[in-house]
């Protein structure tokens, strides 16, 4: 299985990346500064020099030709103002999913966040961001010719991965260790029973395979 994604020098992307190769997939990750191949290739993973923010659907297409799944994993980062927030976190989302169309690839994951919504209401820099990832999540699901699942995540921590977590439609707010969400992402890749699905994540008591067989389907 071949599986190209989509901010692939991030936290979750590389775990995510790890996960993948070692059980023998192929892996690209895309990433906009060359320096950042050598993590990726630590991880088995193929660096894919692009930027999402001036690349077109036709080349990031050109990427995921013969590709069985795409994960989108980008992000501007915490540290980044409302300017990329638009720019990242919804336009490199919806032209990552119409390159995704464009290129036949079904299998289409988004990391999302929990509590987005194209309807939040707000002016500071996080209300931005939440309302980007909802307006890309929204967009995402109505693309009929993707297979898509969207993982929104709690509070993120670097905690080590129990494997245990908690994976619903509506789980509530609570924390998650990235390994866990690198975790729950490498099932869903392969798990097109959860296409359709919004899904929040958050620790728990659920084995990471047992939750996302529960929620396949439904």
């Amino acid at each position: 299985m071949r599986t190209v994604i989509a901010g692939g020098h991030g936290q979750i992307a590389l775990r995510l990346e790890h996960l993948l190769s070692a059980r023998g997939d192929e892996v690209a990750g895309i990433i906009r500064k060359a320096e950042q191949g050598d993590d990726l290739r630590r991880a088995g993973a193929e660096p894919v020099l692009l930027d999402l923010e001036s690349a077109s659907v036709e080349e990031v297409a050109a990427h995921l030709q013969g590709a069985d799944a795409a994960v989108f994993a980008a992000g501007a980062g915490p540290g980044s103002g409302t300017a990329r927030k638009d720019t990242v976190d919804r336009g490199a989302a919806v032209l990552f999913a119409d390159a995704a169309v464009r290129a036949r690839v079904r299998r289409f994951v988004v990391v999302s966040s929990m509590g987005a919504n194209p309807a939040h209401e707000g002016d500071d820099v996080f209300d931005v961001y939440l309302r980007a990832k909802g307006e890309a999540d929204a967009y995402v699901a109505r693309q009929d010719a993707l297979d898509w699942t969207i993982l929104r995540p709690g509070a993120l921590t670097n905690d080590a991965g129990t494997g245990l977590v908690r994976l619903e439609a509506r789980t509530g707010r609570g924390p998650v260790p990235r390994d866990d969400v690198a975790a729950v992402l490498a099932e869903l890749v392969d798990t097109s029973a959860t296409a359709g699905l919004t899904l929040e994540l958050i620790a728990g008591s659920t084995p990471v395979s047992v939750a996302v067989k529960s929620v396949a389907g439904n």
